[in-house]
């Protein structure tokens, strides 16, 4: 049947959606801070930021921020489900898997093994989110993405990136391991690697405008 295109007739809006999304930010920045990595092996799926607070870096203005409060995180991200891509599955409570404990320990390897960065630097907080409300995991990232803007989000690519594996070497270093070399699988990499000067540029660029807010 032929009829009129008429476009907010497929526009989805919801203040309770808005609420709840606000919600679940409130109750990550109450979450509590601790030292990368976590202390125990814990379970779960969720969302989770990590923060330095550093001297004499790149990254000083936002380390002195976070001496005085934990306000401004180098990186946000999430840890959903096996098989999540494919099935959507909600994580129940009562199943006991490690994503979110595993993903923040693979970032500690990374900060561990970049050369000009120690991990005694960093912290993190994070949110479980399981049952029904692990539907919800992607879009608060999305949401504290846009809200902090952090610079290993936004601005220096690279830091989440895993392992390519055997025969996907001939891939370019991202810019986060040329500006933070160390990482074996990253020094793999033979593709023509980004300029230096230019990913500190981005940077400078980056903390000019946080200063300018």
């Amino acid at each position: 049947m032929n009829r009129e295109f008429k476009r907010e007739e497929h526009v989805y809006t919801s203040d309770a959606f808005d609420e709840i999304i606000k919600d679940t930010i409130r109750f990550f920045n109450g979450t509590p801070v601790i030292k990368l990595p976590p202390p125990v092996k814990f379970h779960g799926t969720g969302v989770y930021a990590i923060y330095f607070i550093g001297k004499g870096n790149l990254y000083a203005d936002l380390a002195l921020k976070n001496r005085i409060e934990f306000s401004m995180p180098i990186y946000v991200g999430k840890a959903v489900p096996r098989g999540w891509r494919q099935a959507r599955n909600e994580t129940h409570s009562s199943n006991k898997t490690f994503e979110l404990n595993g993903r923040l320990n693979e970032h500690t390897r990374s900060i561990e093994q970049a050369d000009n960065l120690i991990i005694e630097d960093f912290y993190c907080r994070f949110m479980i989110l399981e049952d029904a409300a692990s539907s919800l995991i992607s879009t608060v990232e999305a949401a504290l993405i846009r809200h902090y803007k952090p610079i290993w989000n936004s601005q220096i690519d690279g830091f989440g990136n895993h392992d390519p594996g055997k025969g996907r070497y001939n891939q370019a270093k991202s810019e986060w391991d040329v500006l933070h070399p160390g990482r074996p699988w990253a020094e793999k990499c033979s593709g023509i690697a980004p300029d230096i000067n230019r990913v500190e540029e981005k940077a400078a660029v980056y903390f000019t405008k946080q200063k300018s807010k």
